[in-house]
């Protein structure tokens, strides 16, 4: 499931689905084999990793007949170029801006939005609150460029979403790769039609693979237990129900591939023609637009075309989380504002800012954010 972008579901391609889960899995390595094997078997992933690419020819355009662009590899280093620059410690706010632009187009012209919101989610989503030490808590810091980490097997395919944001990284060496995951993220969600999330930037990287995060920390799809698993998992990251409820309505974007992560059909009525690479089983009919339609879906599970996974079902079946799911299934405006406050705290968790504060960009002169954020009044409303 290439477009899958949920921190709640992540599945895995090497565990039988009854007990996978995790947003689009292969498999993991918890260590880097620092050998010529290891070089080689980057470039066979590497090159595993072109020939899925290639199956559509949208993202074909878009990145690998990109002549002009530097060579990208993927090595033990992370992901690079021939000549990848130092990532900047502090933001560039006008490089931000520039970079938000560049995502833009690339959404227009790839579909690739679920994709790229899961990879901000992942990066972020491995934040351990008990820890006090930077980087040995996770969180959002660029970990997830290096190919230990996008060997675990809730990372399967994310190596596509950091090729098509490795041109925009070569472009702005003033964005850390922390802060460019994140912003491509928001911006999925807003050009999907979701809410304006209140975003800061100013992430410091992580410098080598050994602080990558032990994998493990992010949720699967399907386990004994789904109320239990999804708490366990996001409250260890200090999020509560709402918030768990309220970022599973980001399902409402892309598909689920089962030759990948072990759930969904082949391909259904939404998504046998596309757009992007045809296939796989979708949460929503209209799976590149961002709104309720997901809790509407789950609440009535009529349409045997539209997945309902065990970490789905249970939002309206356990008691807490039915009251938000509800709430939700009615009331759009209340999720997009409840998402994007949940949205903006997920992509801070456990981050290292400089300046401590974090920038904001808007539309106007950059500014430093308020230590505090209040979600700002969303024009988006009910459809």
């Amino acid at each position: 499931m290439a477009e899958r972008l949920s921190l709640s579901l992540t599945l895995s391609p090497s565990t039988p689905a009854p007990t996978t889960m995790a947003a689009l899995s292969s498999t993991a390595s918890s260590r880097i084999l620092p050998s010529a094997t290891a070089a080689s078997r980057a470039r066979l992933s590497f090159s595993s990793s072109l020939k899925c690419l290639r199956s559509s020819p949208l993202v074909s355009n878009l990145f690998l007949n990109q002549k002009r662009s530097p060579m990208v590899r993927v090595s033990e280093r992370g992901l690079s170029s021939t000549a990848s620059p130092k990532c900047a410690a502090a933001a560039d706010p006008d490089q931000l801006k520039s970079a938000r632009e560049d995502i833009k187009k690339l959404l227009d012209s790839s579909f690739c939005h679920p994709i790229l919101v899961r990879l901000g989610w992942h990066d972020a989503g491995t934040y351990n609150k008990n820890i006090q030490e930077w980087p040995q808590r996770g969180g959002a810091n660029g970990s997830l460029r290096f190919e230990i980490e996008l060997k675990h097997a809730a990372n399967a395919g994310l190596v596509n979403a950091l090729k098509l944001l490795q041109p925009i990284k070569e472009k702005y060496s003033g964005v850390t790769y922390a802060d460019l995951f994140q912003l491509a993220s928001a911006t999925a969600v807003e050009e999907a039609g979701g809410p304006k999330i209140p975003m800061k930037y100013g992430r410091v990287d992580v410098t080598g693979p050994e602080q990558c995060p032990e994998e493990g920390r992010l949720p699967d799809a399907g386990p004994p237990s789904p109320a239990d698993h999804l708490r366990n998992v996001f409250y260890r990251m200090g999020l509560n129900d709402k918030e768990i409820v309220a970022l599973s309505g980001a399902h409402t974007l892309g598909r689920s591939r089962p030759e990948r992560s072990g759930w969904g059909k082949p391909e259904t009525k939404y998504t046998k023609e596309g757009p992007g690479a045809p296939g796989g089983q979708s949460w929503t009919v209209k799976w590149l637009k961002f709104d309720n339609s997901y809790f509407k879906d789950i609440k009535e599970r009529r349409d045997e075309d539209l997945l309902v996974l065990p970490t789905d079902a249970v939002i309206f079946e356990d008691p807490s989380f039915k009251v938000f799911a509800e709430k939700y299934a009615e009331d759009q405006e209340a999720f997009f504002k409840d998402y994007a406050e949940a949205h903006a705290k997920l992509s801070d968790l456990g981050a290292k800012f400089e300046p401590p504060e974090g920038i904001v960009i808007n539309d106007g002169p950059s500014e430093p954010a308020p230590e505090k954020f209040v979600a700002a009044k969303y024009s988006s409303g009910k459809d």
